[in-house]
This record gives structure tokens, sequence and C-alpha cells, in this order.
């Protein structure tokens, strides 16, 4: 019988969730913001009594039927593990990983490139972090807008949302790790790139 998945996409899909967990790790402890999702789940922890963690497996649960719809069952379940593993490693790591000092645009830097890199190894193994991730896979096969830029216009949202809540060095700085996340993913991802839908 054939295994559901093989061991490449199996270790390209948990590296890509340890990388957005670690993307995340960074934002948060330098009190910033990204874009997509994650970006949204990290703003909406700031101001909710709730952890990143919980809001971020919320927020991209309503995704996964249209994951199911355009992308198949294969697709949506392993974007459901990057969720459930990204929502629950992410603490740990917290716990783990104490940064005592960072420049807030190192951290915007290492952020927006783990993200980028995660992303990308996702992509390529028939999988997403969730949430935008999946929209933007969709619009990029149907019509050929990068993934990347098509992200970039949704996390500009993010952030007016987050003049809101945050001043305004913070809001310049995660713009820039928002930058290069999704730079990085224009530049160095391709659709055709990615796994099969059946696969």
């Amino acid at each position: 019988m054939k295994s559901p998945i093989s061991f490449y996409d199996a270790q390209g899909v948990v590296f890509g969730a340890f990388m957005m967990s670690m993307s995340v790790v960074f934002l948060k402890q330098t009190g910033l913001v990204t874009g997509q999702t994650a970006g949204l789940s990290l703003l909406l922890s700031y101001v909710l009594p709730f952890s990143f963690g919980t809001v971020f497996f919320c927020v991209s649960l309503p995704f996964l039927w249209l994951s199911l719809v355009r992308r198949g069952v294969n697709f949506t379940l392993r974007t459901l593990f990057v969720v459930a593993g990204v929502a629950l490693c992410t603490p740990m790591l917290s716990e783990l990983i104490v940064i005592e000092r960072i420049h807030p645009l190192f951290g915007a830097a290492l952020g927006g490139s783990c993200a980028g890199v995660g992303l990308i190894a996702l992509f390529r193994h028939n999988a997403s972090a969730g949430g935008l991730g999946i929209l933007a896979l969709v619009v990029e096969e149907k019509t050929g807008f990068k993934t990347g830029w098509f992200q970039m216009g949704f996390d500009s949202l993010i952030f007016l949302g987050a003049c809101f809540v945050l001043a305004p060095d913070q809001i310049l700085y995660s713009f820039v790790g928002a930058v290069i996340l999704n730079a990085i993913i224009a530049w160095n991802f391709k659709i055709a790139q990615s796994a099969s839908m059946s696969d």
C-alpha cells in the first residue's frame, strides 16, 4: 500500500512548520507583527486574552474548506498538520529561546527570512501554513499573479490595523520583515515548483 506521504515530503513539511514557528518567536519577542494569517494572529494576540497559538489555529480553520475544495485532501491534511504544529510548537520554542536583547530591525529580518524559507518549503511539498497562503496559491495557479505579491497586498491591510495597536517604529520594522518574507517567496518560488495537487 502506498504511503499517503513520502519521507521527502514529510521532512519538508516538518521543516516548514518549524521555520514558521521560529519566525513567530523572533517577531513576538521583539513586539512586531508580520503579514498573512500569522500576522493577523500575532496582532490579535496582543489585544485579546488568548495566546498566539490559539488565535492562529482558529483564524486558519475557515480557510481549510477552500483548501479541500481547490487543493485536495492531501494538501489539506498536510496544511492542518502545519497549522496545529505551529500553534503548539511556537509557545514551546518561546520557552526554550529567550532573547535578552535584539534590535527590532534584525528581529524583523530574521522573522521574515525564516517565514519566507518555511513557506517555500511548505509550498514545494504540497502544503501551506493555512489561511491566506492557500488563497494565494489558488490565485497564482489560476491567474499567474505571484503568490508573494498577492500576499503583500493583503499584508498592507494587516499593517493598517497595526497602526492602532503598535508604535510607529514597530510598524516600520514589521513592514521591513513582511517585505523580506514576500520578496523571498516572489523571487525564489514558482507555482510549477509545488507538488501536484493529487500528490
